[in-house]
This record gives C-alpha cells, structure tokens and sequence, in this order.
C-alpha cells in the first residue's frame, strides 16, 4: 500500500493513494485535498494509508449532505411511525438542509455543524422573523447524528461529526398541574360539552389524547370498573391511524367512581343521540365521538378543549395533556406509589415518572421521614421502659 503527497499551490496539496482494484487486480489512484503544511500534508498521507489497512478507509464521495437525506428518509420510513417519518422530513428539508445541505458527506465538519445551529438560533426561522427555539435545533441535531449515524453504518464515513458538536440547552418546559379545587371548576365549565368525558379521563385516569380518541366501549369493563389502553390515535397528513401505545404495551386502568358514573351517564346519552339519528349504538364504538358517533381526530379534541376553556377566563389556561400532569401530580401528593403512578399512566419505565415528577417528591419524602421518625421513637421507648 503506497501513498505520495505532491503540492499543487501554497498550502495545497494533493494526497494520492495508490489502491487495487480486489476484483480485477487493477491499480487505481485516488486523489485527496488537503490545506496545511508539507508535514501535515505527510501525515494524513500516513494516516489514510493506516486506515486503508485496516479496512476503515472510505473512499472520498461527491453526494452532498441534502441528497443523502433523501436516501436516508427513504431507508427509515418503514422504522418510525407516519408521523415520525414527517416530522424527521419536514425537518431534514426544512431546517438542516438550507444551511447544510449543499455541504459534500464525506467533507462536513464539526465546525461547519456548530456554526449552523448557532445561524439557526439567530434567523432560522423560515418565514425571515428571527432564530428558532432551541428546543427545535436540539430536534435538528438529534436528526442530523442519527442521519450521520446511519452513514457511519454504511460505511461513507468513518466517524460521525455530530457526535462532536453539543446542541444548545434546552429549558424544561414548566408543567401546569390543577388542583382538587381547580379540577372541579374545570369539571363544572366543560359538563355541558361533548369534550366534558375527554376531560375526565384526562383528568382522573391521565390518558393521552391520542389514547382518548382511541378508546372504545368494548375496552370498558363495566363490572370491575376498568378500562383497557390498548391503542392510541395518530394524526398525519393522510389521515388518521391507530397504533400501538407510546410505551408499547397496553395497560389496565382503574376508574374512580366519579369517572365510572360519568361514563355510565355519557354511554346513556350517546345511545340516545344515535337513536335519535336512526343508529344503534355497538360495542365496538368510540367513547369519546362526534354526534354521529364517528371518530374525533387528536387535533380537534385539543382544539374544541382549548376554545371552551378559552370562554371561561378565570380558569388557568391549560393544555389538555396538562390534565394528565395533573393526575400524575394529584396521585403523587396523596401518598400513592409512584410505581402506581407509573402503571396507571403507562410510562415504560419508573424512572421516566420519577424524573418527571420529581418535583412533587420533596414532601412525600418529609412525610416519610416523618413516619420513619415516630415509629423508631416509639421503638426506642418501649426498649428503655
């Protein structure tokens, strides 16, 4: 394996490698650039006569940053959901590919990647109004390392230059959780709506959106006053889909006896709505519905949630997601096991809710050194008497 340097300009230089074809037997070179000194110049030479060696070499390519993406989003299509694989291309398209799209694959650096997203921070936005959030170029590089990742894998790069690069920090985003008190008064200004059962489940069982638009009547058990989250509603641009739950598996929700009256209340009217329109109720219907029992798409239920709640302006404006916040939090600050909580809102591992709900946990852990305290007291004196 041989390899030479020759200077085309001051400070330009020209790597060749001398390689053979391994099926015909045939020499062939292939012609680096490289910008520095005659010694740095001798010493990439090396280092890619080394990796030619050992088999890590990639030859040098023309396919910029922008047409790899297309390959790219092809390849992962059939690996995330419909709605992943939009969000992945609107922001491969949209956001990575006007600042580094144009840049050669096999040619991008650290550098070239960290002064876009510091471009995309100050006027990133596409409609000319300023820089985007920083929650959405942390969402940029997320994408670009696993793009990068993948050509890494199919062997166009050798290592990964976003691995390099740290995205900008990212605030969490402060969560609003109501009260009993305000629970109540939400319950009371939504009754009179169809969104009012939506609002419930939220509220005391802590379903997603996506699961409420999902669940059907054949998932009530009526005699053990459960239900079962089996399935969750995905919106995209062609439509809507069913698919599994954000955890993977299903999970068995108890219902409070509010929650089970409500329900039983909500069934009753809906049958009654369907006769009136010359339609039978089945068991294979939507809890949560339009008027002629058709499925609501996750989008209009925070939309319809977020317009009545707007109607009443003493009520703290919340998103609907937050009412699940609110039951998580509700749950935590009553004493109950956080691994409860943790089942009953479907997380996929306990971490994930103690990480969330962390700031909940300060005076449950009080209380607890507080039992901890009276019971060893107690033992301790009836050990002295």
């Amino acid at each position: 394996m041989k390899g030479h340097i020759r200077e085309r300009s001051p400070g330009k230089w020209a790597v060749v490698l001398d390689l053979r074809d391994p099926e015909t037997g045939a020499r062939r070179r292939k012609w680096h650039t490289f910008t520095g000194t005659k010694r740095e110049a001798q010493k990439e030479c090396a280092r890619l006569i080394t990796t030619m060696q050992g088999g890590d070499y990639v030859e040098p390519a023309k396919e910029t940053l922008a047409q790899f993406f297309e390959r790219w989003l092809e390849h992962i299509r059939s690996q995330v959901s419909p709605r992943s694989h939009e969000r992945y291309t609107e922001i491969a398209r949209k956001n990575l590919a006007p600042l580094l799209g144009g840049a050669v694959l096999t040619k991008l650096r650290p550098e070239q990647i960290s002064a876009a997203y510091g471009k995309a921070l100050i006027s990133g936005r596409r409609d000319g109004k300023g820089g985007l959030a920083p929650r959405t170029v942390h969402h940029m590089h997320r994408i670009l390392r696993q793009a990068l990742g993948q050509a890494v894998k199919w062997r166009l790069l050798v290592r990964n230059p976003a691995d390099a690069v740290d995205p900008p920090k990212v605030e969490r985003l402060k969560m609003r959780a109501l009260d009993a008190d305000e629970s109540a008064a939400l319950f009371a200004h939504f009754r009179p709506s169809r969104v009012f059962i939506a609002v419930v489940l939220g509220t005391m069982c802590g379903l997603r959106r996506g699961e409420v638009t999902a669940l059907r009547w054949r998932s009530v058990d009526w005699k053990t006053g459960h239900i079962e989250i089996v399935e969750s509603t995905e919106q995209t641009r062609k439509g809507t889909r069913s698919k599994e739950t954000k955890s993977g598996r299903g999970r068995r929700v108890a219902l409070p006896s509010f929650a089970l009256e409500e329900m039983r209340a909500h069934h009753i009217r809906q049958a009654e709505e369907l006769l009136k329109l010359g339609m039978r109720a089945a068991s294979d219907g939507y809890v949560y519905t339009q008027a002629d029992g058709s499925p609501v798409q996750p989008n209009s239920l925070t939309h319809e949630f977020t317009r009545i709640l707007a109607q009443a302006p003493d009520l703290p404006k919340v998103r609907f997601h937050d009412l699940r916040h609110s039951h998580a939090t509700q749950m935590l600050a009553s004493g109950v096991h956080p691994k409860i909580a943790q089942e009953r809102l479907g997380h996929s591992s306990i971490a994930i809710t103690l990480d969330l709900y962390s700031h909940v946990l300060p005076g449950m852990q009080e209380d607890a050194a507080a039992k901890v305290d009276a019971a060893l007291r107690a033992a301790i004196g009836k050990t002295a008497g």
